[in-house]
């Protein structure tokens, strides 16, 4: 299972890069991985002519994409379609930040999973 992840490196520039989820525990229900450090859960609707200009993390956060995507392009140039199902962690609180935009003018709902 792959996360897509958006960190900021010393120079204040913005990556994604791909971190696979490490499955340590499998049992009747499947494999599970440790869990993760989390301080509660935000519930977002984003209007289908969302467009953000560029802009840094408000916190260090999990998006899960529930039925719709986000496209989201980072200050090295690369543009990723994060689409529904889909996880991202946003690193980038410093620096010159991200632009998002909704994807094919749709609503989306996503959950925001804070790790302050």
């Amino acid at each position: 299972m792959r996360i897509h992840n958006l960190y900021v490196d010393d120079a204040g520039e913005t990556h994604f890069r791909d971190v696979e989820v490490v499955w340590t525990h499998e049992g009747p229900g499947g494999k599970m991985a440790d869990r993760q450090p989390a301080t509660g859960i935000i519930f977002r609707e984003t209007s289908g002519d969302y467009n953000l200009d560029w802009h840094p993390a408000p916190r260090r956060q999990y998006i899960i994409n529930l039925d719709a995507g986000v496209e989201i392009t980072v200050s090295d140039g690369e543009t990723r379609t994060i689409g529904a199902g889909e996880v991202l962690f946003v690193e980038d609180t410093t620096g010159k930040g991200h632009l998002s935009k909704a994807v094919s003018g749709q609503l989306r709902h996503s959950i925001f999973i804070p790790v302050e």
